[in-house]
């Protein structure tokens, strides 16, 4: 086999056996019982990735514009350009869905892979070098601790990961005059699959080219041009997806804003070792040939000084700009990340993983700079000493490992010895990494929330919510105890629960009005089990103590109310909920005390502990600003008088069910005929004759748009105005930026056929680019040692 394919194999290989061999050293999904669970993972990327599957298969409610099922009813585009945009992303319909959380393991270890594999294929392009040296270092890369510690359980990241070498891979291409149509699709692939870290990666492929430049003497104004139209023309053929995006996050409930704190140089130090963990600093771990070669260059005699100091040079920028504010903020958009804020730690290591590679084109260091670069490592394995996040195990596999890499450095590069010396190598990155993955499993279930794998309880529910479906007539909701944040799309039905970078403000706004609980200062959402909001939201059944509970006291999603202004909402939920329905259900608590035969409902949003009304119990879990709970049943009053404990203050509503159940019927009289829910909008039959408001059970987000009538809000939810001679409702979803979004990629394909047309003109007006290698100062190829 070719060494240009063997190497990219290998190194494919390399990432894949590490990953699953630390995994299975913690005993941790799919290789033992601790399960993968945590944070966003569980909350997000998994369910976000069984409602991709539910789409490819033609199960779910809604298309990829809108989103029947989450959050009453959400805009989709944006949250597929954010979670699900990945290329890799599909492949999870191959898998049975029962096995969404196989699928998605398995598509984060392909991606791993395939960046080790991305990273190889440049080296071996960027200069010449052993193939295994290759394959170690563009594994190194993938294997990087970032990767390991925060990509593994944000999958749509290593989208990113792979971005980084391909687009160092354009400016290639860009600098040598070549692929004027590949460029462009590359770089629109990058940014459609996560343009997050996609921004971070053409950042770092900038200051790449930019090295690659200075090093071989080659700055051009024409050539800075090029790069730069040929990175604009593909993020404009990726607009389509972008700027729904971009919108989606303007129009999305605020989160956090944080001020930078950068870390303490000993704990940037100590997480380029290996088996270290902290959730607030680089996780910049990289193997230690990598550190190893990297010293080594400043010694190296034989590399030109361009080179020697340059490369390097660029590995110091990029930490500085990591731990300077202004600079900080450019790596992240301008905004400081809510957690974890050193997401931009991927370029750190491919760009110290390109600095080792720089020396090896002319062979291995000699012993001096050999010694040079152990010299360097040990510096900053002393400087680390003083860390709290630096373990005996980091210290003992980096010492080992700098005794393995130096050996193999120093042994014959032919016959037995070049194999022994590839034995070490490998063997010292597979046993960091590994050690690294599983001490990174371990101590993320210690420290991060954590949440149940999915098992049979789990699938009961969902045969159960399946069962009890009667979409559109009716919403049947997830319910609660919830299982994760996004349980609508995971097991089924169509109720409030949403979490998601793109929580609309209005859903979040109008859900605490009416007493809803939250999460994550308001971007996750739970389920609000109300007789009262089931009413408005058509929610006909919902999981409740372990089994589907149904009602009939809901309304239809289209409902028409009497002409007059829209509720404006005051600080009560429980007169919210009235102003909304139209009617009177809540009478007044005497003595602190319901009548009996009412249901006592408590609204305590920062209360944390236990509520007791007689034998009946509930927990609360609140307190401002990262969470809320929400209104809460204490039972129906059965003993005159009896009051409730509270753990803290609240309000106390007493619901009369014979007043709601003749609001909910008079609300019938004048509510839609038939209602048809549609993949990106809804149609709906009024009544003969109606005037007033027609009123649908969905947040009034931004991109709705209905057919002869000016589209309102009604107490946050959808309105529009009719008058006697509508009979029909129809409405579409369109997520705003989609139409700006596909002109800027029309644009962006004009550009495109321009920019071949005149690449084609000019080489055949004798114009031909320059062939690798021959640019000035460039290290000819050369047999790899």
């Amino acid at each position: 086999m070719p060494n240009t394919r063997r190497s990219p194999l290998l190194a494919a290989l390399l990432a894949v056996v590490a990953v699953c061999g630390g995994d299975a050293v913690a005993r941790v999904f799919p290789f033992g019982p601790r399960h993968r669970a945590v944070n966003d993972l569980a909350n997000q990327f998994v369910p976000f990735h069984a409602h991709l599957w539910d789409l490819l298969h033609g199960r779910a409610d809604g298309g990829l514009l809108l989103d029947w099922q989450a959050g009453w009813g959400t805009s989709f585009l944006p949250d597929y350009g954010t979670y699900l945009s990945s290329p890799f992303a599909p492949l999870v319909a191959l898998f049975p869905r029962g096995d969404i959380e196989y699928a998605v393991y398995a598509v984060t270890v392909l991606k791993t892979a395939v960046a080790a594999a991305a990273m190889t294929f440049l080296l071996r392009r960027l200069g010449p070098g052993a193939w295994w040296w290759a394959a170690v270092l563009g594994a190194s890369y993938a294997l990087c601790g970032w990767s390991l510690a925060e990509g593994t359980y944000n999958p749509m990241w290593l989208d990113g990961l792979i971005a980084f070498p391909l687009l160092c891979l354009v400016g290639e291409w860009v600098r040598e005059g070549r692929r004027p149509l590949l460029g462009p699709l590359v770089v629109a692939v990058c940014w459609t699959a996560n343009f997050y870290t996609a921004y971070m990666a053409t950042l770092g492929a900038a200051l790449v080219l930019l090295l690659r430049l200075a090093v071989t003497d080659g700055f051009r104004v024409r050539t800075l041009l090029r790069a730069v139209v040929t990175t604009g023309i593909g993020i404009a053929l990726s607009a389509p997806v972008l700027v729904p995006v971009f919108l989606g996050s303007r129009h999305a409930h605020p989160g956090l804003v944080r001020e930078f704190d950068p870390a303490p140089l000993t704990d940037l130090l100590a997480r380029l070792l290996p088996v270290t963990y902290s959730f607030s600093t680089p996780a910049a771990y990289v193997s230690t040939a990598v550190l190893l070669l990297t010293g080594a260059l400043l010694f190296r005699r034989d590399v030109p000084g361009r080179e020697r100091w340059l490369c390097p040079g660029l590995c110091a920028a990029v930490v500085a700009s990591m731990q300077w504010g202004p600079t900080h903020l450019l790596w992240h958009a301008f905004a400081t990340p809510n957690g974890s804020p050193y997401r931009q730690t991927f370029v750190l290591s491919g760009v110290l993983v390109i600095a080792a590679w720089t020396g090896l084109g002319r062979g291995g260091p000699d012993r001096r700079a050999l010694l040079g670069g152990a010299v360097v490592v040990v510096v900053l394995a002393a400087g680390a000493l003083p860390s709290p996040f630096l373990t005996d195990w980091a210290l003992l596999l980096a010492a080992l490992g700098l005794v393995a890499v130096g050996a193999a450095l120093l042994l014959p590069t032919r016959g037995r010895y070049g194999v022994l010396a590839a034995l070490l190598v490998i063997g010292t990155l597979l046993g960091q990494s590994a050690a690294t993955t599983a001490y990174a499993d371990r101590e993320r279930l210690a420290r991060l929330d954590d949440y149940p794998p999915l098992g049979a309880e789990q699938e009961r529910r969902a045969a159960a919510l399946a069962a009890a479906d009667g979409w559109p007539a009716y919403r049947t909701d997830s319910g609660l105890p919830r299982f994760a944040g996004n349980d609508p799309l995971l097991l089924g039905g169509q109720g409030a629960a949403y979490y998601s970078s793109h929580t609309p403000a209005v859903l979040t706004e109008t859900l605490t009005a009416l007493g809803g609980g939250w999460t994550s200062r308001g971007r996750n959402l739970l389920s609000l089990d109300h007789p009262v909001t089931d009413a408005l939201f058509g929610v006909g059944a919902r999981w409740r103590d372990g089994a589907v509970v149904r009602t009939e006291t809901y309304l239809p999603l289209v409902t028409v109310r009497p002409p007059g202004p829209a509720p404006v909402y005051g600080p009560s939920p429980f007169r919210n909920q009235e102003l909304l329905l139209g009617a009177r259900v809540y009478g007044p608590p005497r003595a602190g005390a319901c009548p009996v035969g009412t249901e006592a409902f408590l609204w305590a949003p920062d209360a944390t502990g236990t509520a007791r009304l007689g034998d009946r119990e509930t927990r609360l879990l609140g307190g401002q600003p990262k969470r809320r709970a929400a209104m809460t049943s204490l039972g129906v009053q059965r003993t005159p008088g009896l009051k409730p404990v509270l753990p803290g203050p609240g309000e106390l509503g007493c619901l009369d069910h014979d007043r709601l159940r003749a609001a909910v019927t008079a609300l019938r009289a004048r509510a839609a005929v038939t209602v048809h829910a549609t993949p990106d909008g809804i149609r709906a039959e009024l009544p003969p004759g109606t005037t007033g408001t027609a009123v649908v059970a969905a947040p009034g987000i931004a991109g709705w748009r209905c057919e002869h009538a000016r589209t309102t809000s009604y107490g946050g939810l959808l309105a529009v105005g009719v008058g006697p001679g509508t009979r029909t409702l129809d409405c579409a979803f369109r997520p705003p930026g989609l139409r700006a979004g596909l002109a800027a990629g029309m644009a962006g394909l004009v550009l495109l056929g321009v920019s071949v047309w005149a690449g084609a003109r000019g080489r055949r007006g004798g114009r031909r680019p320059v062939p690798p290698g021959a640019e000035p100062g460039a290290v000819p190829r050369s047999v790899g040692r």
